[in-house]
Parts: C-alpha cells; structure tokens; sequence
C-alpha cells in the first residue's frame, strides 16, 4: 500500500467522531476513525480518481456507508455551514454532501464506487431512487 496516516483534530460531519489525515501519494484526505466515510477537500477526489491503487484510503464498506447515506442536515467539518444534499451526475446511487467552500464528503465505500464505475451503476441508481 502507498499511503501513511496521522491522527488530527477534524470531527467526522456524520458520525462526529476523530478524524485521521491519510495520505495516498501526495494527497491527503481525511478519513473518519469509526465510520470510514472520507473527507476531500476542494478537487481531492477527483484527482485521486484515475490513480491506480488509489482506492485503498477508502477503508470502510459499502454496507457500512449504507447507514450513514440517509441521515439529514450535516454541516462542513471545516466551516460548520449545511452541507448540500448531492448525487453524482453519472451514478445516482452515489449520495454525498458538499461543501461548496471546502470539499464534499463520501460514505464508507462510495470513492470506491465512483472510482469504478460501470453498466451496473444505472441499475443500481434505478433502485436506489434520486436524492
């Protein structure tokens, strides 16, 4: 694996516990301790998109980011505004928040998913159903 990590005062917006700095390459994201939902700020994801490899910070599952995806209001670990409610233009399944200021925040395997997608991404946002 080509990453380090480093334990730093950021508060998970879901969840609210510590957040970790883990560095893949030279871009740091923040991922959190317990819920493993990532943290990028300004264009962090999609620079880390076409990285090979790049898909281990993403530490935590699908299954895991499931029972963080539908909660409400949650506001930008970096300036404390409400986050907006988006979902990715391509695939509609992948719910995240965005700060517009700062940077958007993905649930435990989301980068993954929007790292790799394919043909069953448009089923999957069928099911799923728009934000």
């Amino acid at each position: 694996m080509n990453f380090s990590r480093e334990l730093h005062s950021l508060q998970c917006p879901k969840c609210k516990h510590g957040m970790e700095e883990v560095t893949f390459e030279d871009i740091t994201i923040d991922r959190c301790t317990h819920c493993h939902g990532l943290w990028f700020d300004g264009d962090e994801a999609q620079q880390l998109e076409h990285r090979e490899g790049s898909e281990t910070i993403d530490s935590g599952t699908a299954a895991q980011g499931r029972k963080y995806d539908g909660m409400g209001d949650i506001n930008c670990p970096r300036c404390g505004d409400t986050m907006e409610k988006c979902s990715h233009w391509k695939q509609q399944h992948i719910w995240y928040e965005i700060c517009r200021k700062h940077g958007i925040f993905m649930d435990a395997g989301e980068f993954t998913d929007f790292k790799y997608d394919s043909m069953m991404d448009v089923f999957r946002g069928w099911l799923k159903g728009k934000r």
